[in-house]
């Protein structure tokens, strides 16, 4: 055992190889002996490909910043042929890939040891991670019976165990922001196309969703976003470019900001107390910092962004089933795919090519409101959710229909009614864990920027962490 593996977070860990202090196989042991250990309580982890990690420790990793590193990457896109995938369906179960993907490339670049997957819902839809191609829900390291979020669940929860100090996620709609705050970890949705989508994929959800990283540290998403910023070949647009990066952000203090203060969701109304107390306290702890905070609430169309994402989505989703069919070359069986993503199907029907061109443009009208709030403020300070982290089965995808699901009383947007706003606003977001309920779950506070603002927000976030650091909290269920 590795007693100071609990401690480092990436750059750290990669820091004790480049001097010689432990290895990359003696890492990857660790690694694999905690996931024997902490994955069965949890069912995060998934796909193991121990053999293909001990090859590329054998083949000489790159020279990267985090060379050596155990890592994990999410079992919904991030394409790579050594990793077959199930993307959270049935219906997609071992789905094998011809080449990687340019995500998995830069990933692979910055030296980590990738051994396997973690789990993610059917299509990447809803805060909770439950599929039932994994045989169960995975589950929160602070509480067992609470979900870890979603889509990026899996990685949330294994960063949260200390299983790695590090995962990739991805976000279309809160989908590392959810698990972030409900595992009490760091979370960065990057401007749109920020990170590259090829050559799978020219943009998904009509922009909305991007890669991203489940951390402990600000420093780790940092580096990672570093190493993989920029687009790919082909890409059909590009973000606003960096300047010096976001390590180098992260390194200086940032100017002093402009901050709107909302403590009730983005169309006014109530939150759960506990939320609302930590969107107060990470307000006083701003403007201890020098921040300019003042209560504020963007006008934007927020219910008509969220009936407009879900068009997106539930079309996104019938088109993903349609093409897993089409290379099998058969029907839609029983058991294929659950109830959420076969009512997606029925619903997407009843959308026409002028309905789903007519929700991108709701989309990208309201990125023009959004940034019309952000001619006046620099950050928008929020919880991430509504609630504390659900109960599990609460969001789980069986008898529960698509449409309902998502904009139902008590559903997906009453719960995560913030994450989305930003996907739809193309604007990067963070949640950063700085609060904790009485009985010890995990609430993310969210902060968000203005198009292309990266280097800001990031750098913000960092001064927060020194100011009030996270990095040593662990949920005990997940010690050895």
């Amino acid at each position: 055992m590795i007693t100071e593996y609990d401690d480092w977070d990436a750059v750290a860990m990669a820091a004790e190889v480049a001097k010689g202090a432990v290895s990359p196989a003696e890492l990857l042991d660790e690694a694999l002996a905690r996931v024997a250990a902490r994955n069965p309580a949890l069912n995060a982890v998934v796909l193991m490909q121990e053999a293909k990690a001990r090859a590329s420790i054998a083949a000489g990793l790159p020279e990267g910043p985090l060379r050596g590193v155990p890592f994990l990457i999410k079992d919904l896109g991030c394409e790579a042929v050594d990793f077959p995938s199930h993307n959270g369906s049935r219906l997609l179960a071992n789905t094998t890939y011809g080449r990687d993907s340019a995500i998995f490339e830069r990933i692979r670049a910055t030296g980590v040891v990738t051994f396997g997957r973690t789990t993610s819902p059917e299509g990447g839809v809803g805060p909770a991670t439950e599929a039932a191609v994994y045989g169960g829900p995975t589950r929160n390291p602070w509480n067992t019976g609470r979900t870890p979020g979603g889509s990026s669940g899996g990685s949330g929860a294994a960063v949260a165990a200390r299983i790695v100090p590090a995962a990739h996620g991805s976000d279309g709609g809160g989908s590392v922001r959810i698990p972030a705050s409900s595992c009490g970890l760091f979370g960065m949705k990057p401007t749109r196309a920020r990170l590259p989508d090829g050559p799978y994929a020219g943009e998904g959800w009509a922009g909305m969703a991007i890669d991203g990283f489940l951390t402990r540290s600000v420093r780790d998403t940092a580096v990672l976003l570093d190493a993989c910023a920029g687009a790919d070949l082909g890409a059909p647009y590009w973000a606003p470019p960096l300047g010096a990066g976001h390590v180098a952000a992260i390194a200086r203090p940032p100017r002093r900001m402009r901050i709107a203060l909302c403590d009730t969701t983005l169309t006014g109304s109530a939150i759960h107390a506990d939320c609302r107390t930590a969107v107060h306290s990470a307000a006083r702890l701003l403007e201890s910092l020098g921040h300019m905070v003042e209560p504020a609430r963007p006008a934007a169309d927020t219910r008509g962004m969220m009936a407009a994402w879900t068009k997106i989505v539930g079309c996104g989703t019938a088109l993903s089933v349609r093409k897993a069919l089409i290379a099998k070359g058969r029907d839609l069986a029983p058991g294929d795919i659950e109830d959420v993503a076969r009512s997606a199907i029925t619903y997407a029907e009843g959308i026409s090519g002028a309905d789903y061109l007519d929700a991108v443009g709701k989309i990208h009208a309201y990125g023009r409101e959004m940034a019309a709030f952000f001619a006046d403020w620099d950050i928008l300070l929020t919880a991430t959710l509504a609630e504390p982290p659900a109960e599990i089965g609460r969001f789980a995808h069986s008898g529960k229909g698509y449409e309902d699901y998502r904009l139902g009383p008590g559903m997906v947007f009453d719960y995560s009614p913030f994450c989305a706003a930003f996907n739809a606003s193309g604007q990067p977001a963070v949640s950063l864990p700085l609060h904790w309920t009485a009985d010890g779950l995990p609430l993310g506070v969210h902060l968000a920027a203005g198009f292309g603002a990266d280097e800001d927000l990031i750098a913000l976030s960092a001064e927060v962490e020194r100011a009030a650091p996270w990095g040593t909290r662990r949920p005990v269920p997940a010690r050895p």
